[in-house]
């Protein structure tokens, strides 16, 4: 019985940080349980410091309560061993110099670049469709990827739920620059490649717009 208690609540952990703020009922419904016991959990992850809530008034009836993840939630989530990162990155500073640290990252980047071309190489020239093997292959590295279809046909989203490097990456912003660039190499010029939300700004996920370019045209887009 405890073992399927914490299968719900991890559940709705996963719900609030792949869907963002969502009331009991909502949750309820996906999971197919009663909105009784989610919100029995939903204040068991509040006790912890997991969740919490926020009331939104509605035109008719009464406000509902809109529950999200805290911050401290994120410890629930993979974190790619945070704290020793962070003292890396700080040593290759302190031994190489910022410049030291650049060239590690292009390093990295451009390892990331290899890899992600080798694995992609044997899809058909569909972009679409290495956008959505792409979006499996950062799933599998902990970003809890997965890809939008948007009503515009030539553009599509992929999305971060979830940054493994997260601590790392607010004391490193280079390494957010690296992965735009990196995801930018990979496709190459037949897509633009915009950055429209963003963790390290207090977006609740990392969203990327990829765009199909028009035929003769090589503008490498921007970052948002």
């Amino acid at each position: 019985m405890e073992d399927e208690k914490q299968k719900v609540k991890d559940q709705i952990l996963y719900l609030l940080k792949t869907q963002g703020a969502q009331t009991a009922t909502a949750l309820a419904e996906q999971l197919c349980v009663t909105p009784m016991a989610v919100r029995q959990h939903l204040q068991q992850l509040k006790t912890a410091n997991w969740v919490a809530y926020s009331e939104e008034r509605r035109p008719l009836g009464r406000p509902v309560k809109l529950w999200q993840l805290t911050p401290q939630s994120m410890e629930q989530f993979p974190n790619s061993h945070a704290d020793l990162l962070v003292d890396l990155l700080r040593g290759i500073t302190a031994s190489f110099g910022p410049e030291g640290l650049a060239k590690i990252i292009a390093e990295r980047s451009q390892r990331q670049v290899e890899t992600y071309k080798a694995t992609l190489a044997s899809l058909s020239a569909d972009w679409k469709q290495q956008v959505r093997r792409l979006a499996y292959l950062r799933t599998q590295e902990g970003y809890m990827a997965e890809v939008i279809e948007l009503a515009e046909p030539t553009t599509m989203l992929l999305v971060e739920n979830h940054c493994p490097i997260c601590t790392a990456a607010r004391s490193c912003q280079q390494l957010c620059s690296a992965e735009l660039e990196t995801f930018r190499a990979v496709f190459g010029p037949r897509v633009t490649v915009e950055r429209i939300e963003h963790i390290l700004q207090g977006d609740r996920r990392c969203a990327y717009r990829i765009r199909e370019q028009p035929v003769g045209s090589l503008n490498p887009g921007v970052e948002g």
